[in-house]
């Protein structure tokens, strides 16, 4: 897969040139990413693979609000193999997560 990036056009659009909204979407989304991440990898690391679903899961509107179709996908096939303790695509996820708190740093 080609590295997809992320991108502010879904929160443009939602926010219709509204800033003060944008910029308080953008920050809900930049305080709540590395902590939803952090659990996830807790969960990950316990083994308690239905919770890490379910912060995969959470984590997918964030990869859908920062235009990652692609990733989406992946997140979406992560978060079901998860339920079933399939770890295959756990790599390709973590380098979703690293490539958006990558996005998140420069914005």
């Amino acid at each position: 897969m080609m590295k997809e990036t992320p991108n502010l056009n879904y929160i443009q659009k939602l926010s219709g040139g509204d800033k003060s909204f944008h910029d308080k979407l953008l920050g809900i989304i930049k305080m709540e990413f590395p902590q939803e991440v952090e659990v996830y990898q807790m969960n990950l690391r316990l083994k308690k693979f239905e919770l890490a679903a379910d912060n995969v899961h959470k984590l997918k509107h964030k990869i859908s609000i920062l235009g990652l179709e692609e990733s989406y996908q992946i997140a979406e096939d992560y978060e079901n193999g998860l339920r079933e303790q399939e770890l295959v695509l756990e790599q390709e996820f973590g380098n979703i997560l690293l490539n958006i708190s990558e996005f998140l740093n420069t914005i």
